[in-house]
């Protein structure tokens, strides 16, 4: 369970201290936030183990009025398969979490998938004051579940570890995330510092590992690697999401800073 997997297995920027990159002039985030402010687009190549080319994933920060009038932030993820993948089995992928900046956690989550001839939506509405999550699949009777605090959804949970300035190398942490009417927690490692080259540009960056654990269930774990630049952005440069073979790799191809402040 993760982003890089709901995108396009069936389906997870901003240059900073980026080599061969451009010069961007960057807009200060939202006060509370460091790492990232609306308006922010991160496009990637989605490749088969880095051979052969699967499709695109744009990753974009947008605001939200809740009906308070107060902004919040939406972050939505798409991603659809290109070439030979698209003839062979065809993925259009959107997801979308909308994300408190005061709470620091979700409020609702969307997934709507449409590979080959299937087509499933899941909503995911939160309820914090209460400690309870509404999840739907399709026309399927809603499930209730009694959440923890905080929680995140599996989207929003990318965006809350770009928040993170305490990523040492050694440290482990748990996230609490619902994900697919159930709770789970993700268990974060932090693991290197290591230089990566993408399209963008060069970026040194720290290495994160990620695996769900499903309370009361036995689960396969697919770590998810995660390689966000080492600085207080934390762009993803690079995902890769394990296989039975091979793995679906991320690749970081073009950025684009926001421009908005969010307004609370």
């Amino acid at each position: 369970m993760s982003v890089v997997c709901c995108i396009l297995v069936p389906g997870l920027l901003l240059a900073a201290s980026a080599s061969g990159a451009a010069e961007q002039t960057i807009v200060p985030p939202p006060a509370g936030i460091q790492a990232f402010h609306p308006g922010e687009t991160l496009t990637y190549n989605v490749s088969w183990s880095s051979m052969i080319s699967a499709g695109t994933v744009t990753m974009t920060v947008e605001t939200e009025k809740l009906p308070d009038a107060r902004e919040v932030l939406r972050f939505t993820v798409r991603g659809r398969t290109q070439g030979l993948v698209d003839k062979v089995f065809s993925v259009n992928n959107a997801v979308q979490s909308v994300f408190d900046p005061l709470l620091m956690q979700s409020l609702s989550y969307r997934l709507r998938e449409s590979y080959g001839q299937k087509k499933r939506l899941r909503v995911t509405e939160f309820d914090h004051a209460n400690r309870s999550a509404v999840c739907r699949l399709n026309e399927d009777p809603p499930v209730t579940l009694t959440i923890p605090d905080p929680v995140q959804d599996g989207l929003s949970l990318l965006y809350f570890l770009r928040t993170k300035e305490d990523l040492t190398i050694g440290r482990r942490m748990d996230i609490d995330v619902v994900d697919s009417g159930k709770n789970w927690t993700i268990e974060v490692s932090i693991l290197a510092r290591e230089r990566i080259a993408t399209a963008a540009g060069e970026f040194d960056t720290i290495k994160i590992k990620t695996y769900p654990k499903h309370t009361g269930e036995s689960v396969k774990r697919r770590e998810v690697f995660l390689w966000l630049t080492d600085d207080d952005r934390k762009i993803p440069v690079l995902m890769k999401s394990t296989l039975k073979v091979g793995s679906f790799v991320f690749k970081l191809i073009d950025m684009k800073p926001g421009t908005h402040r969010l307004m609370q």
